[in-house]
């Protein structure tokens, strides 16, 4: 069993909303999980149950990121406001304001490229990352994504290439198109889970984030992140990492291998059948595999023996 709490803590002007899952019997050792959800923009909610792990004696942190969710919305910042610092220095106040001295962290597609960007600049709290179904570089996503375009119906892709060149990306036809898409290498699991339906109605209804920084879907990344690569900053990790992705991922093979070349020591893991949300398609098996992975790098019983002096 465990208590959920939540709270608003200031960021600078504004507030991140904070959910915070307490195990009725913690662990000695467990060291507090924090979660970064993906989008950007599509807030905690497609990522609740990994809450789930609070069952294992650990404290497990959820957050809405500045402008989606429950945090404060800024539809009126400009495109150039929404930089991967902001989002780091939004992660450095909650950890501080909620007095960790050491915080796993699990970052789910845009979350895990937020983790590597906690990472490479070694922000002393961290103690270990997972990073699940993200890319090292959006032009390795683009090019992943091109790749699994040529492989859906040709109707399907003409309908893509067609809307994206006239510019018509609400037209039915394409939204449809897009929709083969994400049942494909989003998620495999029909009906679509009701959390992640939560986090997709709240993302359209404030798009901000989402657009600006990505585009209007998973495959056509138009927005400021289209730049974004961290694969020459990695070898600046010094935490043990975890690269997890799905079998059928629209994170390809090819767009996490950085990670796996480049990180001293990061071990991968690939769940058969599963795709982008394995969180959502295979949950019991994706928190045993984290569970493992932050188990093997809690405190030590020489870090508690130093504590307790």
């Amino acid at each position: 069993m465990a208590t959920v709490s939540t709270q608003s803590i200031p960021f600078r002007e504004w507030e991140t909303w904070v959910q915070v899952t307490t195990p009725d019997e913690a662990r000695p050792g467990a060291i507090p999980l924090v979660v970064l959800h993906g989008g950007p923009g599509m807030a905690h909610n497609y990522v609740r149950n990994i809450a789930g792990l609070a069952e294992t004696g650990r404290t497990v942190i959820h957050y809405d990121q500045l402008g989606c969710g429950l945090s404060t919305h800024l539809p009126d910042a400009p495109a150039e406001f929404w930089t991967p610092q902001l989002f780091v220095d939004e992660f450095e106040n909650l950890v501080r304001h909620l007095g960790f001295d050491r915080v796993h962290v699990l970052g789910q597609s845009w979350g895990g490229m937020l983790g590597a960007e906690i990472a490479v600049r070694q922000v002393p709290q961290l103690q270990s990352l997972a990073i699940c179904n993200s890319p090292a570089s959006m032009q390795l996503w683009v090019e992943g994504a091109a790749e699994l375009r040529s492989r859906l119906p040709a109707k399907v892709q003409d309908a893509l290439d067609r809307h994206e060149a006239d510019d018509t990306l609400t037209d039915p036809e394409y939204l449809e198109a897009t929709k083969v898409f994400y049942a494909r290498h989003v998620c495999r699991v029909a009906p679509t889970p009701q959390d992640l339906v939560d986090s997709e109605n709240q993302m359209e209804a404030e798009p901000t984030v989402y657009h600006t920084m990505n585009g209007p879907n998973e495959f056509h990344v138009i927005g400021t992140l289209r730049e974004w690569s961290v694969i020459d900053r990695l070898p600046a990790v010094a935490v043990p990492t975890l690269v997890v992705a799905g079998e059928f991922d629209e994170a390809t093979p090819a767009t996490r291998q950085p990670f796996l070349d480049l990180i001293p020591g990061a071990v991968a893991h690939v769940f058969a059948g599963a795709s982008h949300c394995t969180h959502l398609e295979q949950p019991e098996q994706f928190r045993a595999i984290i569970a493992h992975f932050l188990d093997q790098n809690d405190l030590d019983q020489n870090d508690l023996d130093q504590n307790e002096q």
